[in-house]
């Protein structure tokens, strides 16, 4: 069981080396621009930041199932970086590095579940949210009402986007032929 889960771990980040080909540029750079439109499409946004979206990170999950975690992390960092040039709230450099690329990164744990990737899926927005979650409780505590504690705010605050996006995330990958997808993104 430990050796399983050692290998899964190490298949995320040390994954063997393998050519990526200008297909698989080509591949992430589409995930890439499809994650950023995807996130434009707000269904709610909070008045501190943060907003229930449209299955933004369900690109970057598929490109981790189909093309490991490095390739995700690093498409990841990219739409963290975009994602803040559109919509740039800086309060401190570690709060961008916790709300904008870390979240998007997260989703590379997916491939932790390769096989079972609403599993994957829930690991990699449980990540998202303690990146949220950390954000909120050191940069953005002075914004809970007073008497309230900055950790239960900051659990209710990203709780109330995180979980409504996890359950859009996971309906729609449901609804998706994603082992067709993921064949056809590997041929």
């Amino acid at each position: 069981m430990r050796l399983n889960i050692c290998s899964r771990i190490e298949s995320l980040f040390f994954v063997k080396k393998r050519s990526i080909t200008s297909k698989i540029i080509a591949q992430t750079a589409m995930i890439i621009a499809m994650t950023v439109v995807l996130s434009q499409i707000r269904f709610f946004a909070m008045p501190q930041g943060g907003e229930i979206q449209l299955g933004n990170m369900i690109p970057l999950i598929l490109l981790a199932v189909c093309h490991g975690g490095r390739l995700c992390l690093m498409a990841g960092f990219a739409c963290g970086i975009i994602s803040f040039i559109l919509n740039p709230y800086f309060f401190h450099p570690i709060q961008v590095l916790l709300d904008y690329p870390f979240p998007y990164m997260a989703m590379a744990a997916v491939v932790l579940f390769k096989n079972r990737i609403i599993i994957g899926t829930i690991l990699a927005y449980s990540l998202k949210f303690m990146c949220h979650f950390i954000s909120g409780v050191v940069f953005f505590g002075s914004y809970a009402p007073e008497g309230t504690s900055p950790i239960i705010y900051s659990l209710l605050y990203n709780a109330s986007i995180v979980i409504p996006d996890l359950i859009i995330c996971c309906f729609i990958i449901h609804l998706l032929p994603v082992k067709r997808i993921i064949t056809a993104m590997n041929q």
